[in-house]
């Protein structure tokens, strides 16, 4: 129970921070113009909204008037980020089912199978929300070091990006501790040898000594 619950809360540390990134505004980030670090205004934008930041402390966020507004990354990144939240609260409703502390069910084997099965679907969540991280690093990357994009067009990894990659790793490694927590028992057989006994008599029968 203990390795379950050292499993569910890593998990749902990755849930809670997918809800995070998936709420943060700074997935880019424009801090350079060329070499001039611009100390006017910060431009953040997310997979909602887009938002202006002061010098003086005073931000302005504005949410996005049509899905095409966003980059092609960020169009995928929000709908990769949605499934990837689905898939968080999915395993942990199995998880509920499956849990040695919940009684819904009443078969050990078949909740150890729903654990086993609550673990691949976070694990299958990690790899959601890797790929929609990795796909907006590599294109903040790409056009940063492209000579062909404008220099007010170029962006930097935000925080949103960093604390994806933290989330993934907590949501693997909570999944991966649920798969191997409890694997589904198997029934045995006990297995035995029979050996011949006479009785007064003489006549012999046979009698299965387990072992």
């Amino acid at each position: 129970m203990a390795v379950q619950e050292l499993g569910i809360s890593l998990s749902m540390m990755g849930v809670a921070g997918t809800i995070l990134i998936c709420a943060l505004p700074m997935w880019k980030v424009t801090a350079f113009i060329g070499t001039q670090l611009v100390v006017m205004q910060v431009f953040w934008e997310g997979l909602w909204m887009t938002c202006v930041s002061e010098y003086t402390g005073q931000m302005q966020c504005k949410l996005y008037d049509a899905l095409l507004d966003l980059s092609p990354d960020l169009q995928a990144a929000r709908g990769l980020i949605c499934i990837g939240l689905v898939l968080g609260c999915l395993g942990f409703l199995v998880f509920l089912l499956g849990a040695r502390c919940t009684n819904c069910l009443g078969h050990p084997a078949f909740k150890a199978r729903l654990v086993l099965g609550s673990g691949a679907v976070f694990c299958l969540a990690a790899l959601v929300t890797v790929v929609a991280v990795s796909w907006t690093a590599n294109s903040v990357i790409r056009d940063f070091h492209n000579p062909l994009v404008p220099e007010v067009l170029k962006r930097e990894l935000g925080a949103a990006i960093y604390i994806g990659f933290v989330v993934s790793g907590l949501l693997f490694c909570g999944g991966a501790i649920l798969c191997t927590s409890c694997p589904p028992q198997r029934a045995g057989f006990p297995s035995g040898r029979y050996m011949l006994a006479k009785t007064p008599t003489g006549s012999s029968y046979a009698i299965k000594n387990y072992v």
